[in-house]
């Protein structure tokens, strides 16, 4: 056999704890060798990390390298030719401090037993974990069609794993274990794309920690309402699947996480609201007393009241005109108009105004993907214009400001972003400061023109003190904008209104109960006792509001008869 391999001979004589093999030489050497590692290599008990990568010869490990290398806590053997019985040799021991495990683009149809692959089956209580402290296991670029229990009782502590470029058919399937066992309870990077999954399973929300996944470019016709459940998931990669459902498809190319969750999460509620209304019709009492009526008119007391009116139902809707140049700016509008809001009481506007502000850190994405603004209506001149002016002409009242020109404004708000940052020592500053950039680059800003020639909105900056909203606003005049898309404006204006309806609600509530609670969340608490004797939760009423372009011709009108679809399973629409 050829000599001792002179790489590892340096490392032993060395003492490293490092050691890289790859390489046209290190190949022949392998293929000398039956493909199999060198002896040597099992007198590195120092060796902390090992790197044997792009070695098409390699088929086996060896036995015993888990036993002679118990300090190893990175071991890389991608791009290899290892399968299961080649790795089980050399990991059928314990790997006490392995952290981080790539196997990825091995080939591998199933995995070693002492990764929960085949093998005879542990009993509760029984043998420790093989990989105690495994935080990153890369499994991509492999053939394996499912993934067994055992992986979670043989790293409990898995932060991070990689199945892309497999043939998996179900997610998590099989990998998750009995229900009595702790299931990954810290995994929070799951990544399984082009892969041939069928089916998300919702049993995806039974993974406590999980942040980011990637299921991208597989087979899914739905998604589950259960992924909404995730209570910490902040990035969904779901692209390049074939969804029936249309209007969740666009969400998903549009790589908009948040507003995915909360669609999925409605549409749950929806479902199973009409799986308890035909459960109750199958076990529906036949009484003659009206008992169903009461029971009927006690659900919808129990929900928030919205009215929609169309066009032949109500006053003529306001129009607001779309000028050309907005397609290089900021293309996409909708608008409606909300009468009914109760902001008098107590905090009632301080309320609407902090949930306004949520709504653009989370469905709005820090108003990178849409912007907000809202104005009393009874201060906004009809027919609005939507167009653009040079950052040199235009002029606004800021809210809480003197009127003045957008260049100058923007100039203002930097530099009061810089004194900020200065006083306050640190990086970021909080507020209005931290959306200048939204603007950079454009040779002209957009604005909302009234029929005086006022600006009332600057998106995504701001909108005009003229329109503000005061305690005694009682109709509202709501804008959404976007340079992302028309569905992204529609899906905030849709969580708009019925943020509005839960707070206005809480509020009526809290007035007649003479509660002196303002927190926002007491409105989302499930059911209220409101005697439906006094009648006194007056229905919210949306008025649609069409935006055409200079000649007349109609681009977006809100609500359409398509719209609210996602919040019908809590609010009463009546069209």
């Amino acid at each position: 056999m050829a000599a001792v391999w002179p790489e590892v001979a340096a490392a032993a004589r060395e003492r490293r704890r490092e050691l890289t093999l790859q390489g046209a030489a290190v190949a022949e050497r392998v293929a000398a060798g039956g493909g199999r590692l060198p002896a040597e290599l099992l007198a590195l008990p120092l060796l902390q990390s090992l790197q044997l990568s792009g070695c098409a010869a390699l088929r086996e490990l060896g036995p015993g390298l888990a036993a002679a290398l118990p300090a190893l806590h990175t071991l890389v053997l991608s791009g290899n030719a290892l399968g299961p019985a080649g790795l089980g040799a050399g990991l059928g021991g314990p790997l006490p401090a392995l952290r981080l495990l790539d196997l990825s683009g091995n080939g591998l149809e199933a995995l070693p037993a002492a990764l929960g692959g085949a093998g005879p089956p542990e009993e509760e209580g029984g043998e420790p974990a093989a990989f105690p402290q495994l935080r990153s296991l890369n499994l991509s670029g492999n053939r394996l069609r499912e993934l067994g229990p055992g992986l979670a009782r043989a790293a409990p502590q898995l932060q991070e794993l990689l199945l892309s470029g497999n043939r998996l058919r179900a997610l998590p399937g099989a990998l998750l274990p009995p229900a009595d066992a702790a299931p990954f309870p810290l995994l929070s990077r799951l990544e399984a794309a082009d892969n041939e999954v069928e089916e998300l399973s919702p049993d995806i929300a039974a993974l406590p920690a999980l942040k980011s996944l990637d299921v991208a470019n597989n087979r899914l016709s739905a998604l589950p309402a259960a992924l909404a459940d995730c209570p910490r998931l902040k990035d969904a990669n779901l692209r390049g699947n074939p969804l029936r459902d249309r209007r969740l498809e666009k969400m998903v190319n549009g790589c908009q996480t948040r507003a995915v969750l909360e669609y999925l999460r409605s549409k749950g509620r929806a479902d199973g609201g009409r799986e308890e209304t035909r459960r109750r019709k199958r076990e529906k009492p036949q009484k003659k007393d009206g008992g169903d009526g009461e029971r009927d008119e006690a659900e919808a007391v129990g929900k928030l009241l919205l009215k929609v009116l169309h066009v032949g139902d109500g006053p003529a809707p306001m129009v607001v005109r779309a000028s050309p140049g907005v397609r290089d700016v900021r293309p996409y509008i909708v608008c409606c108009v909300l009468r009914g809001v109760q902001l008098r009481p107590g905090n009632a506007l301080r309320r609407f105004l902090s949930a306004q502000t949520k709504l653009h850190e989370d469905i709005c994405e820090k108003r990178t993907a849409a912007t907000i603004a809202t104005h009393d209506l009874q201060l906004v001149k009809g027919p609005l214009t939507y167009g653009v002016q040079p950052p040199a002409e235009l002029k606004i009242t800021p809210l809480g400001r003197k009127e003045i020109r957008a260049k100058d404004l923007l100039r203002q708000l930097q530099m009061e972003a810089e004194e900020q940052r200065k006083q306050k020592k640190r990086q970021n500053v909080s507020g209005l400061h931290r959306y200048l950039q939204l603007l950079d680059g454009k040779d002209n800003y957009p604005c909302l023109v009234d029929a005086e020639g006022v600006v009332i909105s600057f998106p995504p900056i701001t909108n005009s003190e003229k329109t503000k909203i005061r305690k005694t606003t009682r109709d509202l005049f709501l804008e959404v904008t976007s340079d992302t898309s028309l569905q992204i404006c529609k899906d905030v204006m849709d969580a708009l209104i019925l943020k509005i309806a839960e707070l206005n609600r809480f509020t009526l509530e809290n007035k007649e109960e003479g509660s002196g609670s303002d927190d926002e969340s007491d409105a989302l608490c499930g059911p209220v006792n409101v005697n439906p004797n006094q009648n006194t939760q007056q229905p919210l009423v949306v008025e649609q509001v069409r935006v055409v372009d200079m000649d007349g011709n109609l681009k977006v009108l809100y609500p359409s008869k398509t719209d609210l679809a996602t919040v019908s399973s809590l609010l009463t629409v009546i069209r």
